[in-house]
């Protein structure tokens, strides 16, 4: 049993090591890319003029009127002071060719004093331009930049599947490193005067026991972040009740009846501030999001530059149909059966937000860990296989 388990763990780690060693390293530094990407572009964060804030409607009639080829999909609703306002766009349809106008960028910083465009970048394109490095990194660490092929997201799934393996090896080292009951302390202990292999060896096993439980968890919410869909969400739905994401809501993208205009954004939001005080939710509306070509709406709770959630479960959103004025569906943190909370629990522990500032700091520490286990993995499978070739000619 134990010499299946170490060729499982063998070539499991040799398939995933250079992914791991990517997505280990680009998740310890995407843990802090609005950092990192502020620092580098201050142009793209900073507000040009200071002055009193426009209502965010006018900013994005003032961005769709000045670019009738997009549409503003991403509004946050409030600013920090002195900060610029972030919004995404998406290209409409070009009515002459029924196609969608071709953009380079999808990603706009504005003066949210004067609606002045202060930047433009298309975000995750593969460029290692100062403006476009932590986009890239960020693509990198979830797909690989890898292509979109006729509607498969081939690097999704790569990714996904590279967690799962992943997970599964994490279960096959965790039994490796403990063989036997009485020599269980050297599974912890490192042979810092040794150095050499056998320092090696004891940062890839020891170095993986003192961490293997949050190990475990990036693993699972890594194929939580990838494969929800199709992987996650049915194994959840099967041990417990998963209410429905809005996606699956045929509901969200209906069409309403002809000749009857769609809510405004306005509207939408005040409808979602109100049915938000039914829910006792005290933080202001943070951003509005719609779903390109459609009327399709979601509403966030958060205050000004707290987008991705301090701490906890993170923020609360509320999904309408602009065309119907339907409710269709509600993301609030703790709130739902326990797949529902274990849904909204993936990405907070995978960004470490879950546990705030420190949590993050526990997130970047592990990922140069992944990395540097993924090395010593290699280092030790290579030193090994040299062995067994020595042996093998000398018996020859």
């Amino acid at each position: 049993m134990r010499l299946l388990l170490v060729r499982l763990h063998r070539y499991c780690g040799l398939a995933t090591a250079l992914f791991l060693f990517v997505a280990g390293l680009t998740g310890a530094l995407i843990a802090w890319d609005q950092e990192i990407d502020a620092a580098l572009n201050p142009s793209f964060y900073r507000a040009n003029t200071r002055g009193p804030v426009l209502p965010a409607w006018e900013l994005a009639r003032r961005i769709e009127a000045a670019d009738t080829r997009l549409e503003v999909t991403y509004l946050p609703l409030g600013v920090e002071a002195g900060k610029a306002l972030q919004v995404r766009v998406a290209p409409r349809i070009d009515p002459r060719t029924g196609q969608h106008y071709a953009l380079d960028f999808n990603q706009m910083a504005v003066d949210p004093a004067t609606g002045h465009v202060q930047g433009r970048r298309m975000w995750g394109k593969v460029s290692l331009a100062r403006l476009d490095l932590m986009p890239f990194l960020y693509e990198l660490h979830y797909t690989l930049h890898a292509p979109v092929i006729r509607g498969f997201d081939a690097g999704t799934w790569l990714m996904g599947i590279v967690g799962i393996v992943w997970l599964f090896d994490c279960v096959f080292a965790l039994v490796l490193s403990f063989p036997s009951v009485k020599s269980w302390r050297k599974s912890f202990a490192f042979r810092w005067q040794r150095g050499g292999y056998a320092l090696t060896f004891d940062l890839h096993r020891s170095g993986g026991v003192w961490i293997w439980g949050i190990l475990a968890v990036v693993a699972t919410t890594s194929v939580s972040m990838n494969l929800s869909e199709p992987v996650v969400r049915p194994l959840v739905s099967a041990i417990t009740t998963l209410t429905p994401s809005p996606p699956q809501d045929p509901g969200w993208m209906r069409s309403g009846t002809p000749g009857h205009a769609p809510l405004t954004r306005e509207r939408v939001t005040a409808m979602a501030s109100e049915a938000a005080r039914a829910h006792r939710i005290t933080a202001p509306a943070g951003a509005l999001y719609r779903v390109p070509d459609s009327d399709a709406y979601g509403v966030g709770f958060f205050a000004p530059g707290h987008e991705r959630g301090d701490a906890g479960l993170g923020n609360a959103w509320f999904y309408y149909n602009a065309s119907t004025g339907k409710l269709v569906g509600t993301s609030i943190p703790g709130e739902g059966t326990v797949g529902d909370v274990f849904m909204q629990a993936q990405f907070p522990l995978h960004s470490g937000r879950i546990a705030g500032l420190a949590g993050r700091i526990v997130v970047s520490a592990v990922g140069l860990a992944v990395a540097a286990l993924s090395v010593t993995g290699v280092i030790i499978w290579i030193r090994k296989r040299n062995a067994r070739r020595r042996g093998a000619a000398v018996r020859g």
